[in-house]
């Protein structure tokens, strides 16, 4: 069975259920998660016992909102859109990664993944060599590019095949507010530095080796199944991850919010193709087969 048989199968009633949206659910898990990043940042800013020590853990916190930014450009965190929009804006201004712009790359991830040349999260080579996994994994790819992209957007460039010519002027000032944002902190403020930039800059490694593993050796096919990969992990990782562990859930049934999806999980448990047992095991096998260790 494939990944649109399945979801054609589900009883009309048991798809409601799965796809219904409401509040509750996402703002319990924001006020958590945020509150977990608001005490970090507090106890780094008052430069309380250990600060130090809190650095990479409050980057980790800031950098894991990547998984709600994704999960608000499909409109399912919360049954308020309008929520969902400035949720996804506050996220992607935090990981220099506009919302706008995020919408419709991501939105073509979904329709084309792991297809080559139509799946945009492909266009960066997965590392093949211990030095370029490295890199990879350090994060700095990732901000490097992200810094050309808000600047060629700022400069009214950046145009791609999977922004519609109706949502590029949108996208381009998305990226000008943002950076005059960042001006704006950087000039009022120089503390953000410790207690955002360096931050982000040391939790960044942990979510590149968590991102990895959706994608990463997985069948380049159309079915989802195959093409996509849950990973088996504790509570804490699916807090932090929003369920997104969940990921061939996910992208079987997109439109499932974050906190139905161990219930979608159950269905479709004999169905899974491609899992691995925590971001360790699945690290350990990425780099093995590469006869990197």
């Amino acid at each position: 069975m494939d990944h649109r048989t399945f979801v054609a199968a589900l009883e009309p009633g048991v798809k409601a259920a799965l796809t219904e949206r409401t509040d509750g659910p996402g703002l319990r898990h924001l006020a958590q998660h945020g509150g977990a990043i608001l005490i970090c940042g507090l106890w780094i800013a008052l430069g309380w016992p250990l600060w130090w020590a809190l650095l990479p853990v409050h980057g980790v916190l800031i950098v894991f909102l990547f998984t709600l930014e994704h999960e608000a450009t499909h409109k399912t965190p919360f049954a308020n859109e309008a929520l969902n929009e400035w949720v996804g804006r506050a996220c992607g201004f935090l990981l220099l990664l506009p919302f706008e712009w995020f919408r419709y790359f991501h939105l073509a991830h979904h329709r084309w993944t792991n297809i080559p040349g139509r799946d945009p999260e492909l266009a960066g080579a997965k590392p093949e060599t211990l030095r370029a996994w490295v890199w990879h994994v350090s994060g700095l790819p990732y901000w490097l590019s992200q810094g050309r992209l808000v600047w060629a957007l700022c400069a009214g460039r950046g145009g791609a095949d999977y922004l519609p010519a109706g949502a590029i002027k949108r996208v381009q000032a998305e990226a000008r507010w943002m950076v005059a944002g960042y001006a704006g902190l950087l000039v009022l403020w120089p503390g953000v530095v410790w207690v955002w930039i360096l931050p982000v800059l040391l939790g960044q490694p942990v979510l590149r080796l968590y991102l990895l593993a959706e994608h990463g050796d997985c069948p380049q096919v159309a079915d989802m199944f195959q093409n996509t990969r849950t990973v088996v992990t504790d509570r804490l990782v699916r807090f932090l991850a929003w369920n997104m562990p969940y990921h061939t859930e996910h992208h079987v049934y997109p439109a499932v919010p974050f906190h139905r999806l161990p219930d979608l999980h159950t269905m479709m448990k004999a169905e899974l193709r491609v899992t691995a047992d925590g971001y360790a095991a699945f690290t350990k096998d990425y780099l093995a087969r590469r006869h990197l260790i």
